[in-house]
């Protein structure tokens, strides 16, 4: 028997204000005209944040309008035509946002491409995508980017970001930032508005490319309706659970990724809401506090660096502030279990004047909700920073699908272990064998010149997210593993690698994993030890500090054995991880065993580990 299908309907929305901008959302017939509507209402008011010479500093909605229009002509002056692809090769910053809205402005298609990637990386999306035209911000960026243009030989024009003085020369023509966005704006804007009165929802807006977590990334076909049918979707979340006021996005991941891409970008722009750049990953913890942002989108892993740090930073500040957290913990663990006790209440008033502000200081004291997406959120690291006094949403979705699906509510109830409802316009259902099936204008129109695959994807109007699943009593999803990446033992039973992974990862002596098992009689794993906690070992035990010689000695193995041990007491007997063996390095994006968004590449490390991986199976 199939589940019903669960579509989430549109709701009534109290605010006429809030009203009319989800309809603005809805009648919107590409990204541009709901950029340009809301640069028309804002005017001189804040639009993109950015830090230089150790000051922030913002740019206006008009300025920026104005720059995207002026931008959009000048593409068309080189040439461009309707339906060209144009590489945006840049860190976070506000040039990007304005590159991407111009090249759909000047009726091109956007090829956003990840900062880490390599000339072989570019060279399959140049070819790939045919770009003719190349958007690059540094010349550290471009280097990689130059031979890539070489061997495919496509690429006509190269567009410099920053004065790109040394590789200004090759088959393309070379063009300045600063000299593409001067000139009549009036008369840019007039042209692109005219240009995109004949843009559909239907029509591509960019092509992004799969992070590759299981071989060479396709080019998903995102058109504009399907950005915006995410954007109506998560602004009704942010209207009516938390209701909508002056927001500041701070933007952290790659913009190349569709979750930050949708999320990041165009749900602020949907919403009137400043967008603010960190500089990266050392710098965010202080970037959160200058910003004080109201909403961010991040990633599990980002989530669960953050919780050891509180941890940590709470274990060193004596017994009291130990006490307070977890008293925290337990009030908000027996209230998600329906268990109101009368002594929890004085109790939860103290940690509330104590504890919990000091956490939300750590944010900027301002924040409405993150939401994690990009990967299974660990249930534990959810409760964490809610029993901290921040609210934390998991989303769930596919680059296919715009990206988000669903996302978790309060209105509806929080619960860590689902990703929440269906967003508005969104329709889900459970195929026989669990898979979870989406349906609606959100879902992408095909992989670029792949029919094979798109249609191996795309079945009947449904999307195959190759995830398993199934709704809970309240219409949410709960996710129980990728399906390709289930784990078959050889006794026919069923374990998600995922569950293991991050409960493993939730021990403070480890900081990644990876387990495996497929068609064998039990489950093995990868562990890479977490770098602070193998010093303090190792200060301990008079050792000196070399992670692969501690690696090689009987009591720092037996240490971190005792954190898997302490995992499998809470594991069925099937999923108990009987064996495992240290990585060589952690798993980086840099050696190709995580994508740009976090997530391991479990094909990458099983080539590089195979070996290794059989050995725990013998004897």
């Amino acid at each position: 028997m199939h589940s019903p299908t669960v579509p989430h309907a549109a709701r009534a929305v109290a605010n006429p204000a809030d009203h009319q901008l989800l309809q603005d959302i809805d009648n919107a017939q590409n990204l541009v005209e709901l950029f340009l509507k809301r640069a028309d209402e804002k005017g001189d008011a804040p639009f993109l944040g950015h830090k230089t010479g150790g000051q922030w500093v913002t740019q206006s909605w008009r300025s920026a309008a104005e720059h995207v229009c002026l931008l959009a002509q000048a593409l068309r002056a080189m040439g461009l035509e309707d339906g060209d692809r144009v590489a945006l090769i840049s860190e976070n910053r506000p040039e990007w946002c304005i590159a991407d809205l111009a090249i759909m402005a000047a009726g091109c298609i956007t090829v956003p491409t990840y900062t880490t990637n390599t000339r072989r990386d570019h060279a399959h999306i140049l070819d790939n995508s045919g770009a003719r035209a190349v958007v690059v911000s540094t010349e550290k960026l471009l280097v990689p980017v130059v031979g890539a243009i070489a061997e495919t030989g496509l690429v006509e024009h190269l567009i410099g970001i920053d004065d790109l003085k040394r590789q200004q020369s090759g088959s393309f023509e070379y063009h300045a930032w600063g000299a593409l966005i001067t000139g009549d704006a009036a008369a840019a804007r007039a042209a692109v508005q005219d240009r995109i009165s004949r843009i559909e929802r239907s029509e591509t807006a960019c092509l992004i490319y799969t992070s590759g977590t299981g071989g060479a990334p396709r080019g998903v076909m995102q058109h504009h309706g399907a950005i915006l049918c995410n954007v109506s979707g998560a602004a009704e979340v942010l209207i009516e659970d938390f209701g909508l006021t002056e927001e500041r996005f701070l933007s952290f991941l790659p913009l190349s990724h569709a979750y930050e891409h949708s999320g990041g970008q165009y749900l602020p722009i949907g919403v009137g809401a400043e967008i603010f750049y960190s500089e990266g990953l050392e710098k965010l913890a202080s970037n959160i506090e200058e910003t004080r942002p109201t909403l961010m989108v991040v990633v599990p892993r980002l989530f669960e660096v953050l919780r050891t740090r509180i941890m940590k930073q709470v274990e060193k500040q004596g017994k009291v502030a130990n006490f307070m957290m977890d008293a925290a913990l337990k009030i908000a663990g027996n209230s998600k279990e329906g268990k109101k006790r009368l002594r929890d209440k004085p109790l939860d008033f103290l940690v509330e004047k104590t504890l919990r502000p000091k956490i939300r200081a750590k944010f900027g004291g301002r924040i409405k909700a993150m939401v994690s997406g990009g990967a299974p959120l660990n249930p534990e690291v959810g409760n964490f920073f809610d029993a901290m006094g921040l609210t934390m949403l998991q989303g769930y979705g596919q680059t296919e699908a715009g990206p988000v699906i669903s996302c978790n509510r309060p209105k509806v109830g929080l619960k860590m272990d689902t990703v929440g409802p269906p967003l508005r316009g969104v329709e889900v259902r459970i195929a026989e064998d669990g898979e979870i099936l989406v349906r609606g204008e959100l879902v992408m129109h095909g992989y670029w010149r792949n029919d094979a695959e798109t249609a191996r994807t795309l079945q009947d109007g449904w999307l195959h997210t190759g995830d398993i699943g199934h709704f809970d009593n309240k219409g949410r999803i709960k996710i129980t593993d990728r399906k390709k990446d289930m784990i078959v033992n050889d006794k026919g039973d069923n374990i998600a690698p995922q569950k293991v992974e991050g409960m493993l990862t939730l021990q403070p002596e480890i900081a990644q994993a990876m387990v495996s098992g497929d068609k064998r009689p039990y489950v093995v794993g990868l562990i890479v030890p977490d770098a602070e906690w193998a010093l303090e070992w190792a200060r301990a035990n008079g050792e000196k500090f070399d992670l692969k010689a501690l690696q090689e000695l009987p009591a720092f193995k037996n240490a971190v054995r005792a954190a898997v041990d302490r995992t499998n007491a809470d594991l069925s007997v099937i999923e108990k991880v009987r064996q495992f063996a240290f990585a060589d390095e952690a798993f980086t994006i840099e050696n190709e065993e995580m994508t740009p968004s976090m997530k391991i590449r479990r094909h990458k490390i099983r080539e590089r580990y195979q070996e290794r991986v059989d050995g725990l199976y013998r004897g």
